[in-house]
């Protein structure tokens, strides 16, 4: 059975890890929860990629995750998001999924990322260098 919860890699519109927030929430909405070890939305004390894909947007995180609940394919609510936050131009879309697509690598979360490695027992993996690379690994997609 495939993982619940797409890769961040995974594209709606030409934009990373859209599809995983919209995963998240349909989950929680149905089950009640996320699996083990998983949030949605805003992370106290941090940013987290849901924030920062409602940022991108211009969209609150509540609206967002009322609309999902609401229903819809996922093109409807990426242009629900569109209608009601912002449009981004394809360069800062460009932008925006190169700065998602390397974090942890080389930037201010690489901390972050060595810790959650050795939480996740792959603390000695050099190959994992980047957040989405890790999620991949312990989704079972890598």
């Amino acid at each position: 059975m495939a993982f619940p919860i797409r890769s961040p890699r995974d594209q709606v519109g030409g934009i990373f890890v859209f599809g995983r927030i919209l995963d998240k929430i349909r989950i929680q909405a149905r089950e009640g929860k996320l699996p083990d070890g998983y949030h949605l939305g805003l992370v106290p004390g941090g940013r987290s990629f849901d924030d920062r894909v409602c940022r991108l947007l211009g969209v609150e995180f509540e609206a967002l995750q009322a609309r999902v609940i609401a229903g819809g394919t996922d093109e409807e609510i990426l242009e629900w998001c569109f209608q009601t936050g912002r449009r981004p131009d394809a360069e800062q879309i460009e932008i925006w999924n190169g700065f998602m697509f390397k974090r942890g690598w080389r930037d201010s979360a690489s901390a972050g990322l060595a810790q959650q490695k050795a939480e996740a027992g792959f603390g000695y993996r050099d190959d994992i260098v980047t957040f989405f690379d890790l999620m991949d690994l312990e989704e079972g997609r890598a």
